[in-house]
């Protein structure tokens, strides 16, 4: 089934996202854990993808085992920041051939090493290839304080814009701690004339280090409210776990109760955090 219909139904949705392992040995014990969640039956999973395509093959591999064993919709992922037009057209079989019609399209982020493709160099050129290869559902990113890289939010606006009128059916965005920033985001966009879907991606921390990883690899502001829970709670791994799981369950409420229908967690493939988010949301999603 393709998200975009999916996200046409008139209910709230809640997806969740896994990504793959690195490495092959690895693969039963990451699979196994990705597994663990799509039987938790969200609306559909997403699974990542590195950026210079290593784990190609182990995304599109769990992807489709989710939907073959749990009848779940999966939606992979596919850079390009590292990959050649051939290499993507490779990866675009690959997941025909796996069943999987629903793709997020994304650059990718620079690898350390600084080599970047020759044929790529933002994801609006990938989202216009993958138009002509097949008939996906295609999905971008979008970043409601503006991308890292780019100096003035009013252009990155004027990318997104780019991108969605290239060919996507929604958009997801990246994880934020202040839904105030989201709404924000909603009504400058929506001006802008960007009118598709846009899921809202929430990440909850449960210890402290997650925190500052995930605020240096996305930039997103961290609410003071949100700095002392962290303050106090980060030594104490229970009860910071606890709390984040509850402070990222506020979030979910807080938007649905504000019309945004549509929620993407950011798993870390914990499906103990996952299954502990959906109770918190059992009564809330039925109303």
């Amino acid at each position: 089934m393709k998200v975009s219909d999916i996200l046409k139904q008139d209910k709230v949705t809640l997806s969740f996202e896994v990504f793959p392992p690195k490495t092959s040995d690895k693969y039963e014990k990451t699979a196994a854990a990705a597994k663990k969640i799509a039987a938790l039956k969200p609306d559909f999973m997403s699974v990542t993808y590195g950026a210079g395509g290593g784990t190609g093959t182990f995304t599109a591999s769990i992807a489709s085992e989710i939907q073959k064993e749990y009848g779940v919709p999966t939606l992979a992922h596919l850079t390009c920041v590292s990959s050649s037009r051939e290499f993507v057209r490779n990866m675009v079989q690959k997941y025909k051939e796996f069943g999987i019609e629903n793709i997020l399209a994304l650059r990718g982020d620079i690898p350390q090493d600084g080599k970047v493709s020759e044929d790529y160099r933002h994801a609006v050129e990938l989202i216009r290839d993958l138009k002509e290869l097949g008939d996906f559902c295609l999905g971008g990113a979008c970043y409601p304080e503006g991308h890292v890289e780019c100096e003035h939010k009013a252009d990155d606006i004027g990318f997104l814009k780019e991108k969605v009128d290239a060919g996507l059916s929604f958009l997801t965005t990246q994880l934020f701690f202040d839904n105030h920033i989201y709404y924000n985001f909603l009504y400058r966009i929506r001006e802008r004339g960007i009118m598709v879907p846009v899921v809202a991606g929430i990440m909850p921390i449960t210890n402290g280090k997650q925190l500052s990883r995930s605020v240096a690899m996305s930039g997103t502001d961290v609410p003071q409210r949100f700095r002392n829970i962290v303050d106090f709670f980060g030594d104490n791994p229970p009860a910071m776990r606890q709390a984040g799981i509850i402070y990222a369950t506020e979030q979910i409420i807080d938007l649905i109760a504000n019309g945004i229908r549509h929620i993407h967690v950011y798993t870390m493939n914990k499906p103990d955090v996952a299954a502990e988010i959906l109770d918190h949301l059992s009564e809330v999603l039925k109303a």
